[in-house]
């Protein structure tokens, strides 16, 4: 559907470079990175905003790397929506319409089956400096769906709303991707709005793809310390593998792979079981430790056990408090052979 070929965009202090990716039609597609990685860059290369240096972006079969923006047949919405503040809610809906010289009663059977779809029929004559940031977001999204793009493009959308507002705006996209069909690329830094929204994600680093898969793929089988770094897996080691054993500063890890010498590992600390006692189970890795830090999140803590080394495991906030963990205390941990991943 989508189709980037070799892209490279030259911004003099920043490249964008070797950018590959194929989006499937109605595909929901996350671009993922951290601030400065090129993701709006790349955003509005695909957009018609940058001029491109090297490389192709195919639409439906259709070469579009020099059409002027407005004949890309792709919307796009800002985190700050961009709305006309002069203009009612349905007025703004109604511009890319107007523009087009539909008429009106088009226009009118149009804006009340988006604003239906979208979920704002009720805010149509309202002010835009009246409306709420979500509310602000469906505007936007209206807008840019009214005149039906091949490609929707969504930078940071929810940044900026407050976490209530964030989650429930999460759920209605995907409502409105599943209604209208069209095929999104939705650029966050996020790595929960990745996994709540995306089919696929690609993970951007310094205007290069590190990895493209399943937000599970980019969880559990990181192609990168950098990847398994941004994906939180905050357990990455260095080691030596020999016959499915992993050393890590004298500690014997049992691992499912066939790799020899050298590697590096990552394991989440989500898949680390800590107990007062060995745990006897399945998991082919048990170690006695020492707490030696906790990191408190509210409904979860972060409970650093060293060995060492240290391995950071996640906790529930009852789990936390039956155990009475805290500093210095003697505690287990357990971890499944196939928890752990090798690159």
């Amino acid at each position: 559907m989508l189709t980037v070929k070799n892209l490279k965009v030259d911004l003099g202090d920043f490249l964008l470079k070797d950018i590959n990716l194929d989006i499937e039609s109605g595909e929901y597609f996350i671009i993922l990175g951290p601030t400065g990685a090129g993701k709006t860059v790349l955003l509005e290369a695909i957009a018609g905003l940058y001029p491109v240096l090297e490389g192709e972006i195919w639409v439906d079969g259709r070469e579009i790397t020099n059409e002027n923006p407005e004949k890309r047949g792709i919307g796009i919405v800002y985190q700050d929506q961009v709305l006309f503040p002069h203009l009612s809610a349905e007025e703004n809906i109604a511009f890319g319409l107007k523009m087009r010289k539909c008429s009106k009663r088009e226009i009118k059977t149009r804006i009340d089956a988006m604003a239906e779809v979208v979920g704002i029929s009720h805010l149509l004559k309202r002010n835009p400096v009246t409306l709420s940031g979500g509310e602000k977001q469906k505007v936007a999204l209206a807008r840019a769906l009214i005149t039906e793009p091949k490609v929707l493009l969504l930078d940071e959308p929810l940044s900026a709303l407050d976490p209530e507002t964030r989650e429930r705006m999460q759920g209605e996209l995907r409502e409105i991707h599943h209604r209208v069909k069209v095929t999104i690329i939705h650029v966050t830094h996020g790595f929960e709005e990745a996994i709540a929204l995306g089919y696929r994600v690609a993970v951007l680093n310094d205007g290069c793809v590190a990895q493209v898969g399943t937000p599970e793929e980019i969880l559990r089988q990181p192609s990168s310390e950098f990847v398994a770094r941004f994906a939180l897996s905050r357990n990455i080691f260095s080691g030596s593998a020999e016959n499915g054993f992993i050393e890590i500063d004298g500690v014997r890890l049992r691992a499912i792979t066939e790799s020899k010498g050298n590697v590096h590992l990552s394991l989440r600390p989500e898949d680390i079981l800590i107990s007062k006692e060995p745990i006897e189970s399945s998991a082919r890795n048990c170690f006695q430790g020492i707490v030696a830090d906790i990191a408190d999140r509210g409904s979860f803590v972060y409970v650093t056990v060293s060995l060492p080394p240290d391995f950071v495991c996640l906790v529930t906030r009852q789990a936390f408090e039956e155990l009475e963990l805290r500093k210095g205390v003697r505690v287990w941990i357990t971890f499944k052979a196939s928890a752990i991943h090798v690159f």
